[in-house]
């Protein structure tokens, strides 16, 4: 008889990746909502091709906010590498849930 406790699955590294994937495929999207919403809560224009000036507090920030709006523009490459990342995220989750589910089988009597 053996004491040996069975090995957990180790979900913990799956969930850690699917957030990394997810957070890199709407970086930019975040980072568009994020500029575009300052930029509106402080009464800012905001256009993707063109800086305007924007002053928040007692700095102005009309550039930074205007290159983070543009950076919204890198989702039509994160937002598909992203979806071909959890396909191959989601395939090695089922192959490697199925070996080691016939492993703890195998190690049962």
């Amino acid at each position: 008889m053996s004491t040996e406790r069975p090995a957990n699955f180790p979900w913990r590294v799956y969930w850690l990746l699917f957030g990394v994937i997810v957070l890199f495929a709407l970086a930019p999207i975040l980072s568009a909502l994020f500029s575009g919403l300052l930029a509106e809560v402080n009464g800012c224009t905001l256009t993707e091709h063109d800086m305007h000036p924007c002053v928040v507090g007692d700095m102005e920030f009309g550039g930074i906010i205007s290159f983070f709006f543009v950076l919204g523009l890198f989702a039509l490459a994160t937002l598909p590498l992203g979806g071909g990342a959890l396909i191959v995220w989601l395939a090695t989750l089922i192959i490697h849930r199925i070996a080691w589910g016939r492993m703890q089988k195998a190690k049962t009597p």
